[in-house]
Order: structure tokens, then C-alpha cells, then sequence
């Protein structure tokens, strides 16, 4: 017998629970979502759910390229 009751058609949240949110694009380098994607995810739809994740990739990529950690931080602040 199957349990029909607790089956749900959703898609899955890519959380990996590495939750570190980066300070300058507010966007998760865990599962690479925004802070307002992570907030809003039970309230949206499927297909919002579906063009968020179809993002993802593209997202992962741009930013995990280093960007010359410590001293590029310094660097920024002594510009400003």
C-alpha cells in the first residue's frame, strides 16, 4: 500500500545547508540562490521554483571565480 497522502509534485530546494551568504551580491555560494529566492521559496510556484533553478548553473560559475580574496577586499576599500 502507498501512502498517496504525503506525495507532493514540488521541486526540491537545492539547499545543501552551506549557508554563507556573500556580503557584496547577498546570494548563497551553498546553492547559489539570493537571499530573497531563499526567503520567498515555499511561496513560489513551480515554475518560478523551475527559472530559478535553471539559473543556477550560470550563477555557480560567475561567481566562483576568486577574486583575489583578503588583499582584493583591502584593495576595494582603499579605492573608496
Amino acid at each position: 500500500m502507498t501512502d498517496n497522502i504525503w506525495q507532493r509534485d514540488e521541486i526540491e530546494s537545492p539547499c545543501v545547508k552551506i549557508c554563507v551568504v556573500h556580503p557584496e551580491t547577498r546570494t548563497c555560494t551553498g546553492c547559489w540562490r539570493t537571499i530573497d529566492e531563499i526567503s520567498s521559496w515555499s511561496r513560489m510556484s513551480p515554475d518560478a521554483r523551475r527559472a530559478v533553478m535553471a539559473t543556477l548553473p550560470e550563477r555557480r560559475a560567475a561567481l566562483s571565480v576568486r577574486r583575489g580574496g583578503r588583499a582584493a577586499r583591502l584593495a576595494r576599500g582603499a579605492e573608496n
